[in-house]
């Protein structure tokens, strides 16, 4: 693992560019070494002269120091312990030995020079392999807004086989006029964000060092909440206190950072391996829930590697025996957004939105692939527009615009759904810790709306984050939080105009679907319901899926599109309703979109016309 850091004099100075050595404090005449944990670094100067001088940071990482004494803890395969780049990759570890290597200059302190640690220098830093899932782009939108101009250049699998494609690690280089201890500050926040992990477990020590290296500049970067999230590994309660510290130093609004949320939100709170493949275009959009794993289609990636330590509330309740909460948002599915912030839009609080936002009915997308059979594709693009930000979310756009991830193009579909079909009192049936709940509570359009979970504490999830007690009275009074199965019927579930199950029925044993299926469509009997699954014949696009595998463990089963339309079309003509279908998510020419969505609506003309 190799860091070199070049500095040239400045413009019109008579310093010499040995000078670095005043300001790493290590002489350039020697070569020195450090004992660390996990190996030993050393410090040397491949060259040293007036017009040009380069500090080298060699880390030679020990593996088996590495892994000694650490719990066990998931790993990208099974021997991933022994198999990994973590000898060779610039990751936290290089950040620890930047921290104990050049403390001083970390801190811009130099006796010697004072003046010198203060003064902006010409740098060059190179880093010959960075792990960095998100590609160039996503090293570009992290360091240029500090000032840096970013070469990253992705690093071959093999160069022997060119057709292998890309890895996940880039080269880069760094340039500009930086102060020093700026410099490494950026090194030492931003490598366990890029790699998206980190070698040692984290504590509430964690934020101070974070503001440490980070407060002079990182409350001013955009990417600031993305970046605090990566770097304490979506452990909320430190995301929150950070965010909310950062807010202060710059004078904004903590609410605005996502600092006073109990937690964010599900689809933000998941690790990226599994997650859907979109276009590298940095931290722009939520991350998805971890129930799409990512597809091996030839796309660069954002995701984050395996290692980085998740908070307790996204641990899967089903697994200590407790009440199961289906759904795609419910806390047996560990979801995803540390990975990437939400828009702006989406992270406001329901009131703000709905205050903010005129929503209008705007049909969604445009016929896809299987318009012949009624469908409407729906779009994962998002455009800055003054729309509802799911509406927004649903309208096609160009290639330029980035893409949403799978678990937003999902409520983003539902929504547009729901407002086509001018549904006003809507049910949210599996709501689990609510993402879509809050979606619908923005858009003034329904005006009541119900959550239903089996297990009491995705409620209680669910009311804490979208804060039922500090909502306006009109507001709170839109939203119920019920607790039932979906198995039982309740006469509370009658009179509603729609009903959503959104990637719940693959959670239920197909045993009990029947009863499922009597309570919805028979008891209930909504005007429209809503059911979206995944595509099982998509699944092959997902890496690290075996033939046969769900894309999570509670999955009870996974339907591909002709099984998915074989059990909606029964169930229309059992219980007199009419089924469309529709895609969601970028369609693939062979095995289809990633998921399926089928729209029942009651055949009210067909019924009236049998009773005459």
């Amino acid at each position: 693992m190799l860091l070199t850091i070049t500095c040239t004099p400045v413009a019109g100075s008579a310093m010499p560019a040995t000078d670095l050595g005043f300001l790493l404090h290590k002489n350039p005449d020697r070569v020195q070494e450090f004992g660390l944990s996990y190996g030993i670094a050393h410090v040397l100067y491949p060259q040293a002269t007036a017009e040009g001088c380069t500090a080298a940071l060699l880390l030679e990482v020990d593996p088996v120091r590495l892994v000694r004494g650490r719990a066990k803890g998931p790993q990208a395969f099974a021997l991933g312990q022994y198999v990994n780049d973590r000898p060779y990759a610039a990751s936290s570890l290089l950040s620890v030995a930047i921290g104990a290597v050049f403390r001083s200059a970390l801190r811009g302190e130099c006796t010697q020079r004072p003046e010198l640690a203060r003064t902006p220098l010409p740098l060059r830093l190179e880093l010959p392999a960075l792990g960095c899932r998100g590609g160039p782009e996503l090293a570009e939108r992290v360091f240029a807004p500090l000032g840096w101009s970013v070469d990253a250049t992705p690093l071959p699998l093999d160069p022997a086989f060119p057709a292998w494609g890309d890895s996940a690690h880039l080269r880069l280089v760094l340039t500009g006029t930086v102060r020093l201890a700026d410099a490494l500050n950026h090194l030492y926040v931003l490598l366990p964000v890029l790699d998206g992990a980190k070698h040692y477990w984290l504590d509430n020590d964690e934020v101070d060092k974070l503001l440490r290296a980070g407060g002079s500049w990182l409350a001013a970067h955009p990417e600031r909440g993305w970046i605090t999230r990566r770097y304490l590994a979506r452990r909320q309660s430190l995301v929150r206190t950070a965010l909310a510290r950062l807010a202060e130093l710059d004078n904004s609004d903590p609410e605005e950072l996502g600092a006073v949320d109990e937690a964010i939100q599900a689809d933000e709170t998941t690790t990226e391996p599994n997650a859907e493949v979109r276009r590298a275009t940095g931290p722009i959009a939520p991350a998805p829930s971890s129930d799409d794993p990512a597809p091996t289609t030839p796309a660069p990636a954002t995701s984050v590697p395996v290692g980085t330590t998740t908070d307790e509330n996204t641990r899967p309740e089903g697994a200590a025996g407790n009440p199961t909460s289906v759904g795609e948002n419910s806390t047996t599915t560990a979801s995803v957004n540390g990975d990437e912030p939400a828009p702006t839009a989406i992270q406001r609080p329901p009131e703000v939105v709905s205050a903010l936002h005129n929503v209008t009915d705007t049909p969604v997308g445009a016929p896809g692939d299987e318009a012949s059979a009624g469908t409407t594709a729906v779009s994962g693009t998002c455009r800055p527009r003054r729309e509802h930000p799911i509406a927004a979310a649903a309208v096609g756009a160009d290639d330029d615009t980035p893409t949403l991830p799978l678990a937003a193009q999902r409520r983003a579909a539902v929504i547009a759904t729901l407002r086509e079909a001018g549904a006003a009192r809507v049910l949210d049936l599996g709501c689990g810790d609510g993402a879509l709940l809050r979606e619908l509570l923005g858009d003034s359009a329904f005006r009541e709306i119900m959550g239903v979970d089996v297990s009491t504490r995705a409620l209680s999830i669910a009311r804490r984050r979208l804060r039922l007690d500090r909502l306006p009275e009109p507001v709170a009074r839109r939203l119920t939080l019920r607790q039932g199965s979906l198995t039982y019927t309740d006469s509370a579930l009658r009179g509603f105009d729609a009903a959503v199950l959104m990637e719940v029925i693959e959670h239920i044993d197909p045993p009990r679907l029947p009863a499922v299926e009597y309570v919805v469509f028979g008891a209930a009997a909504p005007q429209s319901v809503l059911v979206t699954t995944p595509n099982a014949e998509y699944n092959v696009r997902y890496d690290g899926l075996s033939a046969g595998a769900f894309r999570h463990s509670d999955h009870r089963f996974e339907w591909n599109r002709a099984e998915f339309r074989s059990w909606a079309q029964g169930i229309a003509g059992h219980y007199g309703y009419e089924v469309r279908f529709a895609p969601i998510g970028h369609p693939d020419p062979e095995v289809g979109p990633p998921t399926q969505l089928a729209v029942f609506t009651r055949a009210h003309t067909a019924t009236e016309g049998a009773s005459q």
